[in-house]
């Protein structure tokens, strides 16, 4: 019974996932566009998307909430123009509508302190009103189909089947692949139904389970997938890892977010609480006849990213009560 429904679910989330893919031509506008003033681009995109992680990890949220948060942001910019000078108030109310829906509430972070520690120069209103233009844009309730939904099925339904329990895959493993291949905008093209089978498959043959490969194929069976779609992600994902693994690829920590609360910066904080509002966010729509050549840092509105922020000691009113009091057991230990 257990297996009829975890098909019956595949299927369903299988035929819905076509309405959660950001659209393909805003994506393209974003992969080609050039550096520049008005014009957000792959690696401004992926710079947040990373630092997105940084923050899901600060605060204790979930993959869920992450892979959530990446969902929304890629849809809204694949929709709406967007310019670089908004895209830390994109990416962040992305984040608290994804925390709002997956997260229990005790564990929500409070917007002000979310906007600080994620070192951003906008207002608590000026949230709220983004979180709005995101949510009418996108029409966006609560569900969404992603590659996560996808991946955790999977791995479900091989649990279910695998004949070796011993030879049973890591979710988590599984879970840290996707959020390394999330942080790349080329996977924002894969439907998540096919990413997630790839990263299945990548897993199995790492541990050399012909038995789980058979239920792989039985799943790509079940739900139509061409093989060469699925070998196209394959190679894909098998190159992101890779790189992923390298010692010179630069990943999101998020103890380099420590120094941001320490106390002198804490105080500072407290100190400085008038936030300049921001102009008038624009709504047009993607116009695809439009291109910039004018080059300019896409983070030239004075915003850093948090991965390059130093470490320190871990101390301030804003760090979270969890790693305060990991901090205070090291102490006591020492």
């Amino acid at each position: 019974m257990d297996t009829v429904r975890l098909m019956k679910e595949l299927r369903v989330n299988y035929e819905q996932e076509a309405d959660f893919l950001p659209k393909g031509k805003g994506l393209n506008l974003i992969v080609s566009a050039q550096q520049s003033a008005d014009q957000i681009t792959a690696k401004c995109r992926n710079v947040k998307v990373e630092d997105l992680w940084s923050l899901t990890s600060f605060f204790g949220y979930s993959t869920q909430t992450f892979v959530l948060a990446v969902s929304l942001l890629d849809r809204f910019l694949a929709m709406t123009r967007v310019q670089p000078k908004y895209l830390s108030c994109v990416s962040l109310s992305c984040l608290h509508m994804a925390a709002r829906v997956t997260e229990e509430e005790c564990n929500l972070t409070p917007t002000d302190e979310l906007i600080r520690i994620g070192q951003c120069r906008f207002s608590v209103s000026d949230l709220c009103r983004m979180e709005k233009i995101v949510t009418e844009k996108l029409r966006f309730k609560s569900k969404a189909v992603t590659a996560l939904t996808f991946l955790q099925l999977y791995h479900q339904i091989t649990l279910t089947h695998a004949t070796y329990r011993n030879e049973t895959l890591s979710l988590e493993k599984l879970e840290a692949q996707l959020k390394a291949c999330l942080c790349q905008i080329s996977f924002s093209k894969a439907k998540p139904s096919v990413l997630a089978l790839a990263l299945l498959r990548q897993g199995m043959e790492s541990i050399r389970s012909e038995d789980m490969l058979e239920i792989a194929f039985h799943i790509q069976r079940h739900l139509k997938i061409p093989d060469a779609e699925l070998q196209q992600w394959s190679q894909r994902v098998a190159r992101c890892l890779l790189d992923y693994a390298s010692p010179k690829c630069s990943k999101p920590n998020h103890r380099k977010l420590q120094w941001i609360v320490s106390r002198r910066t804490a105080q500072n904080l407290h100190s400085h609480r008038s936030v300049p509002e921001l102009p008038t966010i624009p709504e047009d729509c993607w116009d695809e006849s439009e291109s910039d050549d004018s080059c300019e840092d896409p983070m030239s509105s004075g915003e850093e990213s948090l991965s390059s922020s130093l470490g320190s000691d871990a101390e301030g009113p804003f760090f979270p009560l969890h790693l305060r009091r990991q901090k205070h057991h090291q102490y006591l230990n020492a």
